[in-house]
C-alpha cells in the first residue's frame, strides 16, 4: 500500500514538473515539443502502435501497411500535441482561441441552445477533444457540463479538472453524472460527451468500421428522454496547428419516442456520423485504444 502510494505521489509531481516547464514556453515551441514526444512513443510504446496498427488494419482492409504505418505516426504525433496543449490551457485567452480555433458552423450551435430543451454535445478522442469543448464554450459564451471519467491518480485528477474549468466548464464524474446530466438538460444546459470509448458487454452493439461494437447508450437515452438536439462537435488539427471545428447535427425526428429500438437507432446514427470523420482525418482519432474489445 506504501509503494502505491509513494508512486501516486511520484506520478503527480512529475506532471506537476512536466507542466511546469511547458507553461515557461510559447504555444509553437509547445506544439513542436509535443510533436517530438508523440515520435519518441511512437517507438517506444511498441504495445500501443501494435494495437494501432491491428485496429486500422480491421477498419481499411483495402489499404497498405505502408499507409497504415503512416497514418500510426500520425495518431502517435496527434496525441503528443494534444498533451502538451492541455498543460498549456492556462496561458490560454480569447485572443489566443480566435487565432487558434476557427468555426465552420459555430451558429448552429448557438440556435441550438436556443430551443429550450438544452443540448448534447457530442464529440469523440479527435484532434484536440479537450479544445473543442474548451473553444466551443467560449465563443458561445456558454459553459458545458463535462462527463468526464475520473483519473486514478486524484492529485492528477484535480490538476485535469482545473485545467478544464478554465472558462467555466463544468466536470463531472461518469461514474454519477446521470442525475448531473439531466438537470442540466431540463434546465436548459449544455452535456458535453466523449462517446466512442469501449464500452461494457452489457450495453447496446452496433456496427462501427464494420463490426459489431458494444457502445455506449447514454447519449441516446438522454436525449429521447429530453427531447435535447444532438450536435457532434470534432476539432481537426491542420498542418500549420491551428485548428478548425466541424458541427453537425443529428436528425433523430423520426424517432422521438423513447423505447429500446429508438435508443438503438439513435446509437447507430450518431456513431455512424463519427465514423465518416474518422474516414476523413484517420490520423486525428485516438486508434491506440482497445474500441473493439467487446464484439459479436
Amino acid at each position: 500500500m506504501a509503494l502505491y502510494f509513494m508512486q501516486k505521489q511520484i506520478e503527480y509531481i512529475l506532471v506537476k514538473y512536466f507542466r511546469f516547464i511547458i507553461l515557461m514556453l510559447p504555444l509553437k515551441s509547445v506544439q513542436i515539443f509535443g510533436k517530438t514526444l508523440g515520435q519518441i512513443s511512437y517507438f517506444l510504446l511498441t504495445k500501443r502502435r501494435a494495437i494501432t496498427m491491428d485496429n486500422l488494419r480491421n477498419a481499411f482492409p483495402e489499404k497498405e501497411d505502408a499507409e497504415l504505418k503512416k497514418i500510426t505516426k500520425g495518431v502517435f504525433l496527434n496525441l503528443g500535441i494534444s498533451i502538451c496543449e492541455f498543460l498549456w490551457f492556462p496561458n490560454l485567452n480569447g485572443a489566443i482561441l480566435t487565432k487558434l480555433v476557427n468555426f465552420k458552423n459555430l451558429d448552429l450551435t448557438v440556435e441550438g441552445n436556443k430551443r429550450g430543451k438544452g443540448m448534447i454535445m457530442l464529440s469523440a478522442h479527435f484532434g484536440n477533444w479537450e479544445m473543442v469543448a474548451l473553444a466551443t464554450a467560449y465563443f458561445i459564451k456558454k459553459p458545458f457540463t463535462l462527463v468526464v471519467k475520473t483519473q486514478s491518480n486524484l492529485k492528477v485528477d484535480e490538476i485535469v479538472s482545473q485545467h478544464r474549468m478554465k472558462f467555466g466548464n463544468i466536470p463531472v464524474r461518469m461514474e454519477v453524472a446521470v442525475r448531473e446530466v439531466l438537470t442540466t438538460l431540463r434546465n436548459g444546459g449544455t452535456v458535453a460527451i466523449l462517446a466512442d470509448q469501449s464500452a461494457p458487454k452489457e450495453s447496446i452493439f452496433v456496427e462501427f468500421f464494420g463490426r459489431s461494437v458494444a457502445t455506449f447508450q447514454g447519449p441516446a437515452i438522454f436525449a429521447l428522454r429530453t427531447g435535447a438536439p444532438i450536435q457532434m462537435g470534432l476539432l481537426y488539427r491542420k498542418p500549420d496547428m491551428t485548428y478548425e471545428v466541424i458541427i453537425e447535427e443529428l436528425d433523430y425526428s423520426d424517432i422521438s419516442e423513447y423505447n429500446e429500438q429508438n435508443v438503438f437507432e439513435l446509437t447507430q446514427r450518431h456513431v455512424a456520423m463519427l465514423e465518416k470523420y474518422i474516414r476523413m482525418y484517420p490520423d486525428q482519432w485516438m486508434w491506440t485504444h482497445r474500441r473493439w474489445k467487446n464484439i459479436k
